[in-house]
């Protein structure tokens, strides 16, 4: 199996560093563009360079262990613009999934989570600590689903969606694209396109402008 390298140096790639190891994958190294992380460590991976030096490592796997939907897809656009990187995919041994589930390129998947049947994640998605995701949903690219999450069946995330920690989605609900339930949020209703909803019920705060 190839090393991994890890992508971005903050607070969620020291939990991969930490879920590349339940996986038994090899982490060489991390690599992240802020200069005062150069020559430090990332829970005791060192980080060995900036994001475009990928192409000095083309032997290895990537990950990219970044929050926001928008910076993962700008630094996974960055590394694009300089050749095709291999992407590996990270599933905790703790987690639960049929075999519907259909998981997409670049994504991770965190310790106790389940997904039942029939189930669709697009690529570079992040299923954090303890998500569940019932039967038949769909998942659009570069989703973060923060932990504690419960997402129930037959519901549709567009790109770029973002869902809180301890929210809760109804079943049949559609976040379109750009979307965002903020943190203990509870989803009775769908929701447009890059508009942030939040409370109990969920109701609209204000637009995302990108």
């Amino acid at each position: 199996m190839k090393e991994l390298i890890i992508i971005g140096g903050g607070g969620f790639a020291k939990e991969v560093v930490w879920l590349a190891g339940d996986c038994n994958r090899k982490v060489k190294g991390v690599l992240d563009d802020s200069v005062e992380t150069h020559n430090t460590y990332v829970q005791g991976a060192a980080v060995i360079g900036s994001v475009s030096e990928w192409v000095n490592y083309k032997d290895c796997e990537f990950i990219i262990a970044i929050g926001s939907p928008r910076t993962r897809r700008y630094v996974l656009n960055k590394m694009l613009s300089l050749g095709k990187p291999n992407f590996s995919i990270l599933i905790h041994p703790s987690v639960r999934l049929s075999n519907t589930v259909t998981v997409g390129n670049g994504s991770i998947i965190c310790a106790g989570s389940i997904l039942t049947a029939d189930i669709m994640l697009g690529e570079h998605n992040i299923l954090n600590l303890n998500v569940t995701v019932g039967h038949e949903c769909q998942f659009g690219d570069y989703v973060t689903i923060a932990p504690m999450v419960a997402v129930s069946g037959n519901v549709l995330l567009g790109d770029l969606v973002e869902v809180g920690t301890g929210s809760v989605i109804r079943q049949g609900l559609s976040l379109l694209e750009g979307s965002m339930l903020g943190m203990g949020g509870v989803l009775t209703k769908n929701i447009p396109e890059r508009i942030i909803f939040a409370g109990n019920p969920a109701k609209k705060l204000k637009e995302i402008v990108d």
